[in-house]
């Protein structure tokens, strides 16, 4: 018999896998329990219900994004941050990406995931504002208070809708990839493209033909 947080782990390991692939709302506990091998009743020894493992599963997320985004210390922004930020926030959405398609979802079935869903996006929007500032005070970004606040709303509004407008405009809402999730991070960076400084300019665009995918292929 595996021991207790071996089992506990692979049973979030198991749910983010079939989380993603067939959406929250498609998989029960008997479907992982029987994909994990187990019987419902070891499942529920480690998690009371569905709501528990996804609790956890955001818990991971947050702890992952609240890590990254920060303003390091002693030091100005750089373009090279810029790129850090964008592929860590990638990377982010595309290994939860079933907590951004089924947002609505979860947030209505459960009241305590909603107010600590809640908390973090107030957090990760002061986050974003205190590093859009810094990359203002580096030089890189041209923008008054203002215009950060309508930079962090307009992000926060692009990257937690991104995932549902895919399944929302592509004949196969479950042939999502990493590639059309860059798509999004391109989104983010192009509001920003009209306020880049002339001196950031060049590694700026550099970074938007990195990012671009054809739209012919988002739509799919």
């Amino acid at each position: 018999m595996a021991p207790k947080n071996k089992t506990r782990e692979r049973i979030i390991e198991a749910s983010l896998e079939l989380f993603n692939a067939q959406g929250e709302r498609s998989v029960t506990t008997n479907h992982l329990a029987a994909h994990l091998g187990i019987s419902p009743g070891n499942l529920y020894y480690h998690f009371r219900n569905k709501q528990a493992i996804i609790a956890e599963l955001f818990a991971q997320y947050e702890s992952r994004v609240d890590m990254f985004l920060r303003r390091p210390d002693g030091r100005a922004l750089t373009v090279e941050d810029k790129t850090f930020y964008l592929e860590a926030l990638l990377a982010a959405m595309w290994h939860y990406r079933f907590l951004h398609r089924d947002l609505e979802h979860l947030l209505e079935t459960d009241p305590e995931l909603a107010a600590r869903y809640r908390d973090f996006a107030r957090r990760c929007m002061a986050s974003a504002t205190s590093v859009y500032k810094g990359f203002v005070e580096s030089g890189i970004l041209d923008m008054n208070d203002e215009q950060v606040e309508a930079l962090t709303f307009n992000s926060w509004i692009i990257l937690t809708s991104w995932v549902r407008f895919l399944c929302s405009i592509r004949s196969n809402p479950g042939d999502l990839s990493e590639e059309l999730m860059r798509r999004g991070i391109y989104q983010v960076l192009a509001l920003e493209s009209g306020h880049v400084s002339p001196a950031a300019r060049p590694a700026v665009t550099a970074l938007l033909q990195r990012l671009h995918v054809p739209l012919e292929q988002v739509l799919g």
